[in-house]
């Protein structure tokens, strides 16, 4: 992390308040914040410990360790250290006269177990699920977030020069991953992608030439496709990069916690036709949904319109997975983790507003051929949008 890197207190103070202002619709007395992202967001550190926010008034920070660190990172004017989280109930009396008696915890993410172990102690009368507040709270990104992500996306742009100067044929989708992130790390890529889903593992490459994009040769060669190993089937196998084939290439880049989720098609010497005209086909799908997306145009409609899109295009059988498998969504909200609330997708009436963020993609698989698609990273403005992701909307051609 730069060492002048840090959250302004104004972007904690205006978070807290907009948190505050659901909690009080939601009648939540206080929100206990353990997650390590949730916990940065709120308190501008990331060190172990947990963050009260009461429905009024300031929150207080508790830190196991490490304490020095917390207090230089964090605007925050109440941080207190402990030993234990045991000591967190009396020291809140200590400090607000009393315990909530509706307490807030983040359940999407909290074990079971470290629920219960709060449970024993806390000594408050209901807990109440906080994690719709939060992710609500966070998918509204602030100017200064956006910056963030500019930052990041300009690491991005950088990767992707990166990869269309380096990539040659015999190379392995897991060997060309390692050298795209490398070059991505000297240039500041924090490379652990942060994943709310405890099932998703978060890495920043997903790289898929010729067969290995048609997921079916899973069955028939299983060291091609996605990943070499049933321990983890995802991200890169051993296949070799060769020419005139389909590459696709998903990367994810991370800069002072900010997420950019990128895919660009590539390939070496020259692109076949029938690949070449599903990754347009992609880009104008992509290119459509941009020019739709505006405040209160809602989610679903967006995703329609890209099935729609593609239908007409004459890909209704290959976008977003095979005939039985399909996703059904196009896209996902994205900031201090690599997949947010909300999501592009089918029957989501909730309106576009101006801070969301979104990763776009459109993408497409073509059983035991390839897969074609992008991925950009895009904000909602007051008017319409504005594209985040600096990479070209093209193909690759090396």
């Amino acid at each position: 992390m730069p060492e002048d890197f840090k959250v302004p207190s104004n972007e904690i103070t205006g978070r807290t308040q907009r948190l505050q202002k659901k909690m009080r619709v939601n009648n939540m007395d206080g929100l206990l914040i353990v997650q390590r992202v949730d916990l940065f967001y709120f308190s501008g550190t990331a060190q172990n410990g947990a963050l009260y926010i009461p429905m009024d008034g300031d929150p207080v920070l508790f830190v196991l360790k490490y304490m020095p660190r917390a207090i230089v990172e964090s605007p925050l004017q109440n941080i207190i250290e402990i030993k234990s989280m045991k000591e967190i109930p009396g020291l809140m009396v200590d400090h607000f006269g009393l315990l909530p008696e509706k307490l807030g915890l983040e359940f999407d993410v909290l074990p079971v177990k470290d629920f219960h172990f709060y449970q024993s102690f806390m000594g408050v009368r209901d807990y109440m699920d906080g994690s719709r507040l939060i992710m609500e709270t966070r998918m509204i990104k602030s100017d200064w977030e956006i910056d963030q992500m500019d930052k990041s996306a300009e690491l991005g742009q950088k990767t992707f020069e990166y990869m269309c100067s380096a990539i040659r044929s015999g190379i392995t989708e897991m060997e060309f991953s390692g050298m795209c992130e490398t070059f991505a790390r000297k240039m500041g890529h924090g490379a652990g992608l942060r994943i709310r889903n405890f099932q998703t593992e978060g890495y920043a490459w997903h790289i898929l030439s010729g067969k290995n994009g048609g997921i079916v040769g899973l069955l028939d060669a299983p060291a091609s496709g996605m990943g070499t190993s049933p321990a983890f089937p995802c991200g890169a196998g051993s296949k070799r990069f060769c020419e005139h084939e389909p590459i696709m290439i998903d990367f994810g880049t991370v800069l002072n916690g900010y997420h950019i989720d990128e895919t660009r098609m590539f390939a070496i010497g020259s692109m076949p036709d029938k690949a070449m005209k599903a990754c347009d086909a992609s880009i104008a799908i992509h290119d459509m949904v941009l020019e739709n997306a505006k405040p209160g145009v809602t989610l679903g409609e967006l995703f329609q319109l890209a099935v729609l899109k593609a239908d007409a295009l004459g890909y209704a059988e290959q976008f977003l997975g095979p005939t039985g498998y399909k996703v059904t969504f196009v896209g996902h909200g994205i900031g201090l983790e690599l997949v947010e609330y909300p999501f592009i997708a089918k029957n989501r009436d909730m309106p576009l507003e101006p801070g969301m963020t979104f990763a776009l993609e459109p993408k497409m698989v073509f059983e035991d051929e390839f897969a074609a698609g992008i991925e950009s990273v895009f904000q909602v403005t007051e008017t319409g949008h504005r594209l985040i992701s600096k990479v070209p909307v093209k193909v690759f051609i090396c």
